[in-house]
């Protein structure tokens, strides 16, 4: 029988870098506006709508959030990880990331 936990695959050789999650953004997007490729390298625009006042309503404006750009491998590494969370969405399950091995909290 298949393991049922949610366990995150392990990669050889890649590790985190001490210290650098703690200062990457977070991204938010409604959508993906646009996409392309260019030299080989993947173009991604993310964005959110943003609702502004406007006289005595509002105005749904759509902002650029964040510019991907990866080579093939990384975006189909992205789509395989977009999918995989999809599913657990789909089956009703939350995921939470274990720490890296060799982590410690601070």
């Amino acid at each position: 029988m298949a393991d049922s936990t949610n366990s995150i695959a392990e990669m050889p050789g890649v590790k985190i870098a001490p210290g650098s999650s703690e200062f990457a953004p977070f991204v938010f997007f409604d959508g993906v506006p646009t996409f392309g490729i260019h030299n080989g390298a993947i173009q991604i625009e993310l964005a959110a709508n943003t609702i502004l006042p406007e006289g005595k309503g509002i105005k749904v404006d759509v902002a650029i959030t964040a510019h991907l750009r990866c080579c093939p491998a990384a975006a189909t590494a992205l789509r395989q990880a977009i999918d995989k969370a999809l599913a657990l969405l789909q089956q009703g399950q939350q995921h939470v990331a274990q720490p890296a091995q060799g982590s410690k909290p601070n």
